[in-house]
């Protein structure tokens, strides 16, 4: 009787070793029949019980044996197969077909405004600085004339680190003016491009993130005219020649005076429209002329020095420029979006 039983076992064995399946549907029948979840071999293990005990640990060897032969030659089928396939694959494969066109991509929007910026104020001497987007109270705020009490600090919600609440993500890119003005002895010409975090409702107008440029020029005799002349050189090289410019009064804690910076509306020409809400003019950002404090903060004599300071959103520019009326755009990653702009602008 357990002889009978080895014979069995050894007539699989053989028969596995001698298989020689052609194509992947053969191979994935072999699977089944010999590994699958009802393959023959399984039945084979109860037979130990009809085995006389100084046999069943050779027969138990055995019966892996066949198990693992089994593993063994359906991985070689299996590659053999594949192999056969990927040459059969490249023999029906027609070398004088037309190749398939590959699709260029194009910069983001976003990119292509900041980029426009930074050329447009390089050409006037102004450098490109930049810094860490993870900052603490001091440069963010503190040395900005923002201190803890302080209610310019309501005027922007902030993301601090869950552990560490002297940390922060900064709320703008004034940060690094603070850093540079620290290391760095006038005259100063930048401009600081970067992300900014704020923890505001996601709308068509407003995100949790965006970016900024903002600028600083610290010399000797600095006055807010060199300031209305740099802003009114940007708006005319970014919106058109034919473009003018407004400053309003306004408040900012690290600038005096202050101003919000207005253009006239480049789309309606004066007529009105939606963009500028009839009014003929659209804000793009903020400016002013650097507090002492602000300097005296950052180690540099404001009875020698004076400069000024302004800011916008790329956001801003870009739905401006390319008429798009929803910030949220910028930051789906819609090819169908994104291809519509040229890199070139």
């Amino acid at each position: 009787m357990a002889q009978d039983i080895f014979d069995k076992v050894n007539a699989i064995l053989a028969d596995i070793n001698g298989a020689n399946p052609q194509g992947k549907d053969e191979v994935e029948q072999f699977r089944i029949q010999y590994l699958g979840s009802k393959n023959i071999l399984k039945p084979l293990f109860g037979e130990i019980r009809n085995v006389e005990n100084e046999r069943k640990r050779e027969f138990g060897q055995l019966v892996n044996s066949v198990k693992q032969a089994a593993e063994k030659k359906f991985e070689e089928l299996k590659a053999a197969a594949e192999e056969a396939s990927e040459s059969a694959e490249a023999g029906s494969f027609d070398l004088t077909a037309p190749g398939e066109p590959l699709e260029t991509g194009s910069r983001h929007p976003i990119s292509v405004i900041r980029n426009r910026i930074i050329e447009t104020f390089s050409r006037i001497g102004f450098t490109v600085a930049e810094d860490r987007e993870i900052e603490d109270d001091w440069h963010n705020f503190s040395a900005l004339n923002t201190p803890e009490d302080h209610p310019a600090r309501d005027m922007q919600d902030t993301y601090y680190l869950l552990h560490d609440t002297e940390r922060l993500l900064r709320t703008h890119t004034s940060s690094v003016q603070i850093r540079t003005m620290e290391n760095q002895k006038p005259p100063i010409r930048a401009i600081f491009p970067g992300r900014v975090y704020r923890n505001e409702t996601i709308s068509a107008r407003a995100h949790c993130q965006f970016h900024q440029v903002e600028g600083l020029y610290i010399d000797k005799d600095v006055s807010f005219a060199d300031l209305k002349q740099t802003v009114e050189y940007f708006a005319k090289e970014i919106f058109g020649h034919n473009t003018k410019i407004r400053l309003r009064p306004s408040f900012f804690p690290f600038t005096e005076p202050s101003a919000e910076i207005d253009i006239s509306c480049f789309i309606c020409g004066g007529d009105g429209c939606n963009v500028c809400k009839y009014t003929t003019w659209v804000e793009i950002g903020g400016c002013g002329m650097v507090d002492p404090q602000v300097l005296k903060n950052c180690g540099i004599d404001p009875d020698e020095y004076t400069g000024f300071a302004f800011g916008m959103g790329v956001e801003r520019i870009a739905m401006l420029k390319y008429r798009v009326n929803d910030i949220r755009l910028f930051f789906e990653n819609d090819v169908r979006f994104l291809k519509q702009f040229d890199s070139a602008w």
